[in-house]
């Protein structure tokens, strides 16, 4: 197995459990997870339910198996997502599905009047791109296709972002082995998710000739 070059970037896998689908609809976050991953391995996490004060829908405790009462006696979102926020910095970030958890972790930093420059890379854009062939492109099911470790329950937040952190890694990994290209980091995979297949191998091809995008 050839070894990618990623040992100068450290990412920050995030992921949101909420009470529904978006926060233009007063939806609120209820647990966040984020990961750190270096030289293809977690070297740190922090993880915390939170209150935000709104109630989650049934069918939603149903899914992530996250009760009102673990909200009540959660901390406030305001020193989770404070905490939260300086976990992550400046670093860039990872996540699958990532419009969706951007959107919350903008709204809910924008209720403090926070803000966060971090750019976001998006498994599931990526993984359309490099694994045409799977059934669907949600977590779980990359995870099963791809052999990949799962180490509890689905839809909780830390789970839901170790997952996701081996997904990213692999996915440096075979671009890194498809395109022969040794730098695969997160600025380049940004470029890549927004593009179209067709036009991928011509820029992977020619990102090897522009060495800025591999530091």
């Amino acid at each position: 197995m050839r070894s990618i070059d990623v040992s100068m970037e450290t990412v920050a896998v995030l992921d949101f459990e909420t009470t529904g689908l978006s926060p233009n609809y007063g939806d609120r976050a209820t647990e966040i997870a984020i990961t750190l991953v270096r030289d293809g391995q977690v070297v740190d996490s922090y993880q915390s339910l939170m209150n935000a004060g709104r109630r989650i829908p049934s069918e939603v405790t149903y899914i992530t198996g996250i009760t009102n009462a673990m909200i009540a006696a959660a901390p406030p979102v305001a020193k989770v997502m404070r905490d939260a926020c300086k976990f992550v910095g400046n670093m860039p970030v990872v996540a699958h599905n990532a419009s969706f958890d951007k959107k919350f972790w903008d709204a809910e930093l924008a209720h403090l009047s926070l803000s966060s420059a971090s750019k976001f890379a998006c498994t599931m854009l990526l993984s359309r791109r490099i694994y045409p062939n799977s059934p669907n492109h949600r977590l779980s099911t990359l995870v099963q296709l791809l052999g990949l470790p799962q180490s509890g329950r689905a839809h909780r937040a830390m789970v839901d972002a170790e997952m996701t952190s081996h997904l990213w890694c692999r996915i440096q990994h075979d671009f890194s082995e498809i395109y022969r290209i040794q730098s695969v980091n997160h600025e380049l995979l940004t470029r890549v998710q927004t593009m179209t297949r067709s036009k991928m191998p011509e820029f992977l091809i020619g990102s090897m000739a522009r060495p800025g995008l591999e530091k």
